[in-house]
């Protein structure tokens, strides 16, 4: 599916998804992505949301997110107990669903200035 918006000249943002691949900003990449709206896109190691853990999430609260809008894959799956724990104590909020919405829910937030970090499995 193609995403559309009017203005993404200073910010990133993600333009397609699909099966397989995102793309921000016109540019498709086929692994997954940590995505802030001021910084280049970067390569995410995780390929399974169970892999995640308070370490993981340690290394994403590094970055000073507002919000974290963590996208499962192609259906929204839930956090374990540990990834909960370590996300609860930080400050920062975060939602969790299926990639797809996760890319929406990104772009929605990017737009109205807010300092989201987008942590994408492939859709």
């Amino acid at each position: 599916m193609k995403l559309h918006l009017a203005n993404t000249r200073n910010s990133h943002a993600f333009t397609a998804y699909g099966p397989g691949y995102l793309a921000v900003n016109g540019i498709r990449y086929e692994h997954s992505l940590l995505v802030f709206p001021d910084i280049n896109p970067e390569k995410w190691p995780i390929t399974a949301f169970t892999e995640l853990s308070a370490a993981h999430a340690a290394a994403l609260l590094e970055q000073k997110p507002e919000i974290i809008v963590f996208g499962t894959g192609p259906r929204q799956q839930m956090p374990g107990q540990e990834l909960l724990r370590a996300l609860a104590g930080s400050g920062t909020g975060f939602e969790v669903m299926a990639t797809a919405a996760g890319c929406r829910t990104f772009n929605i937030l990017a737009a109205e200035g807010r300092r989201v970090l987008g942590a994408m499995l492939l859709p």
